[in-house]
């Protein structure tokens, strides 16, 4: 990996999964020196990885209400949100707790 690849995992949980290719977690190299934050991560995800219906995962600039984001195992609400920097081999879980019915 080179110096200017960020290197982190996603993974998606809840249905989550259905949106992104029914893959559940995979490994992604983020490219540029800049630096990432949850924002353009999601920007990211959007123009490269989300494979269905993105009005059921982002609205405007962040996700929808009724998906959970946890960084490491903590609620990206006590991180910074949108602002949240990316850290090398962060683990970035999505969980819907949107239900049909």
């Amino acid at each position: 990996m080179s110096e200017k690849e960020l290197n982190i995992f996603l993974e998606f949980s809840a249905g989550a999964e259905l949106l992104f290719g029914n893959i559940k977690r995979r490994e992604v190299k983020l490219e540029g020196g800049e630096k990432w934050t949850i924002r353009k991560l999601l920007k990211w995800m959007h123009a490269n990885i989300l494979t269905e219906r993105p009005e059921l995962f982002i609205q405007d600039e962040s996700v929808r209400p009724g998906i959970l984001v946890l960084v490491n195992d903590t609620d990206w609400e006590l991180l910074g949100e949108l602002e949240y920097e990316i850290q090398p081999n962060d683990n970035i879980l999505f969980i819907s707790t949107l239900h049909g019915g």
